[in-house]
């Protein structure tokens, strides 16, 4: 496989498992207060009614990032051992795993689709 692939996958690796707080823009209660990272949601005053909505919303996108990259990486040593099905198998975990996100995030399921036809390809 090659080296670009594998590149593509360790980044998205690291991108995901920086989501909550790197971010993305997503509102919160009837105003629409915007709250882009899970640092942001943090440091909102503890009187703002939708603190805990923010803060587990960026909670959960941290631990989905973090499921995500681990699949990635079994893909990235799939890749590197040339065990092409299992790189596949993992990337599509990925692409699912993002799916609450996938709208935001764009980490996984482009990657997957691009990978996907590469190796259909070979």
């Amino acid at each position: 496989m090659s080296e670009d692939v594998i590149q593509q996958v360790q980044d998205a690796v690291t991108r995901s498992r920086k989501w909550a707080e790197t971010g993305w823009p997503v509102t919160f209660g009837p105003r629409n207060v915007e709250v882009s990272s899970l640092s942001q949601a943090k440091s909102l005053p503890k009187n703002f009614v939708f603190r805990q909505e923010a803060v587990n919303y960026w909670n959960q996108a941290q631990l989905t990032g973090n499921d995500a990259a681990d699949s990635g990486q079994k893909a990235l040593d799939a890749l590197k051992n040339g065990n092409f099905a299992a790189a596949e198998n993992a990337l599509y975990f990925c692409q699912f795993i993002e799916k609450p996100f996938a709208e935001y995030a764009k980490t996984w399921l482009p990657l997957y689709e691009a990978t996907k036809e590469r190796l259909s390809g070979r």
